[in-house]
């Protein structure tokens, strides 16, 4: 087992923003000329299809990795899982933007709660560090956090595909720069092919729209498959929840994160922080649930999930079932949590005689 550089993979935005743009070349560029660096640069991960040349590529990767992207740690990290990309949990000294529980304290009960929680069992022994590009615009702070942990980290790992090797050169810079070739699906002249590639080359990276299941929460209640009605969701050998028809989703619906009950549900393109995978909750512990799904109506989650559900339900030609189908149940076999607002309505209802 040879020694390896530290691996970067830089995710690309979704929009050609010219600062967005600025930034990661900023950071590749730089990176290039690291010599205990390997840089490589992938469309945007929540975009890329089980079998694109982008998660081909990470999957082959089987030391330490670091992954800048536009997306909160958290959803990030869960897109990866959900890609076969997997890995401990790897530190890093960048706050989260827009953190809605950097304030709270965790309670201690909770504090060790194991990181990896409902996760899938074979995990490599290796360290996977996420950080958003959006947590700062000067190309520095990234750089000198890779370098960080570059410095301590002791990274092993077998050879390559023999498709994609060590640092990007001037073919790899040119097609970050024309991200329209990669984009299209027209790779010639600029990445190799596998023995097994299709000669049309590998699907291009689109826009794209469902759930991540956040197995380090999940509690695998079921809460989601009872309430989506669309066939998303269902369950593997292991009767483990899974995203299991993810094209199912209707694109800009939230509906089922609303509904579970540990936030494990992550939309990464959604608006709400709580939802897009900012650390704004715990474990059930709801710090301010108007301030973490952006409810400003005085609907409740519940509400405004039925509510969406509804309307997609109609889009579908199907008839609306409001709240009489696949509502969250109380589950006997979970811990005791705080007291709510249901909880002082069973109470009001057991104490009335008939």
């Amino acid at each position: 087992m040879a020694t390896k550089k530290l691996t970067v993979v830089i995710s690309q935005s979704q929009s050609r923003n010219p600062a967005k743009r600025q930034l990661e070349e900023s950071i590749v560029t730089e990176l290039i000329l690291d010599p205990e660096i390997d840089a490589s640069l992938v469309p945007h991960l929540y975009d890329m299809s089980w079998d694109h040349s982008g998660n081909l590529f990470l999957r082959s990767i089987r030391g330490d990795l670091v992954v800048l992207s536009w997306l909160y740690p958290r959803a990030a990290r869960w897109i990866l899982d959900r890609d076969g990309v997997r890995g401990h949990e790897g530190q890093t000294l960048i706050d989260d933007p827009d953190d809605v529980d950097d304030e709270e304290e965790i309670p201690e009960e909770l504090e060790d709660r194991g990181s990896e929680g409902n996760a899938s069992a074979d995990i490599p022994d290796r360290k996977i560090y996420c950080v958003d590009l959006r947590a700062d615009t000067d190309p520095k702070v990234f750089l000198a956090e890779i370098r960080r942990i570059a410095s301590e980290s002791a990274v092993h790992t077998v050879e390559l595909m023999d498709w994609i090797q060590g640092n990007p050169d001037s073919t790899r810079l040119e097609r970050y720069l024309h991200p329209e070739r990669l984009m299209s699906g027209d790779t010639s002249d600029t990445e190799p092919q596998t023995a097994d590639s299709s000669e049309a080359g590998p699907e291009p990276a689109k826009r794209r729209w469902y759930p991540v299941i956040d197995y380090s929460r999940c509690t695998n209640c079921m809460e989601c498959i009872d309430f989506c009605l669309f066939g998303v969701y269902g369950a593997d050998q292991a009767d483990r929840i899974l995203v299991e028809q993810q094209d199912n989703c209707k694109k800009g619906c939230p509906a089922c994160s609303r509904v579970c009950p540990e936030n494990a549900i992550i939309f990464p393109q959604h608006k709400t922080p709580a939802i897009s995978g900012a650390d704004g909750e715990v474990a059930s512990i709801k710090i301010d649930l108007s301030k973490l799904f952006g409810g400003n109506t005085g609907e409740s989650p519940l509400e405004m999930a039925v509510k969406e559900r509804d309307t997609e339900l109609v889009a579908d030609g199907r008839e609306a079932v409001g709240a009489t189908v696949g509502m969250p149940k109380r589950q006997s076999n979970r811990d005791q949590k705080p007291r709510d607002e249901l909880d002082d309505l069973m109470d009001g209802l057991d104490s009335l005689e008939f």
